[in-house]
């Protein structure tokens, strides 16, 4: 359970609701704090490619981070322009891309035209729906005291968690554990995509560290901190079987599990030492 007390200065992303709250046997009203979740579109040079339900902050690191990780651009620099609108419906991101990232986009949106349903979106094949991202070109090593130093440091760098109680977080830490980026969203697969673009924003130099979640390491998660260009990816919870596929074909140390002394080294166990 949430702390009673209301923070003195709330985090972006979340707002205060009035709640009924019992205690034991007692009633009280009293106030409390939820993370925000609006519709977001990312619209690419004037036109709406998709509409995600996020967090309402560090939109325009969401917005580089999806265009990488999508592959709808190749890196920061065919990204030319961001900008955040916000409206009485959501907040539409529009982003600026070079002509022929934006040529490509297009002939991709246009396998969509006439149909319908769910699940992997934007792909008319299994080939395509599995879209494997390239290997990771780092020889980089890490020890298991370094994922254990950066997921406990992440439990105290996580203030919309600590507050709402309703959202995941993804890190950025060096190769000896120490936190360099946090980025928290109401979605796991945002969160992260906030952390690849803050990434790419500052320049960080993605094989030198390794990529800590506090959610499970699904197919979507291994191909994102892949194409990010980071060696490992540390989930507190499972992994699924396509995501050991993905990373292992990947190069990626997947490692789940990683609570307190514990985890398990799915693929790569080579980069991995104590």
């Amino acid at each position: 359970m949430k702390p009673f007390d209301a923070p003195l200065a709330p985090p972006a992303g979340v707002r205060a609701v009035a709640v009924r709250q019992r205690r034991g046997a007692a009633l009280c009203d009293t106030q409390d704090w939820v993370a925000e979740e609006v519709p977001v579109a990312l619209a690419y040079n004037g036109v709406s490619h998709a509409v995600m339900l996020a967090t309402p902050s560090d939109l325009e690191d969401f917005a580089l981070g999806f265009s990488l990780t999508e592959d709808i651009v190749a890196s920061p620099a065919e990204v030319r322009d961001i900008e955040v609108v916000g409206s009485p419906e959501g907040i539409t991101v529009q982003i600026e891309i070079a002509s022929a990232c934006f040529v490509q986009l297009k002939e991709r949106r246009r396998s969509l035209a006439g149909r319908t349903g769910c699940g992997l979106c934007g792909t008319e094949s299994l080939a395509q729906a599995l879209r494997p991202p390239a290997p990771v070109r780092t020889d980089a090593r890490f020890t298991a005291a370094a994922v254990h130093r950066a997921l406990d440091a992440l439990r105290r760098h996580q203030p919309l968690h600590e507050t709402s109680g309703a959202t995941h977080a993804a890190a950025f830490a060096s190769a000896q554990g120490e936190l360099a980026l946090v980025r928290e969203d109401v979605g796991r697969h945002n969160a992260l995509d906030k952390l690849v673009g803050a990434m790419a924003a500052r320049r960080l130099d993605a094989a030198s560290g390794f990529v800590a979640v506090t959610s499970r390491a699904s197919y979507e998660m291994v191909g994102k901190t892949a194409r990010a260009g980071c060696g490992l990816l540390a989930a507190v919870s499972g992994v699924t079987a396509l995501a050991i596929d993905v990373a292992e074909d990947a190069g990626l140390c997947l490692v789940g599990f990683a609570r307190q002394d514990n985890l398990n080294v799915y693929t790569r166990q080579q980069r991995l030492g104590r």
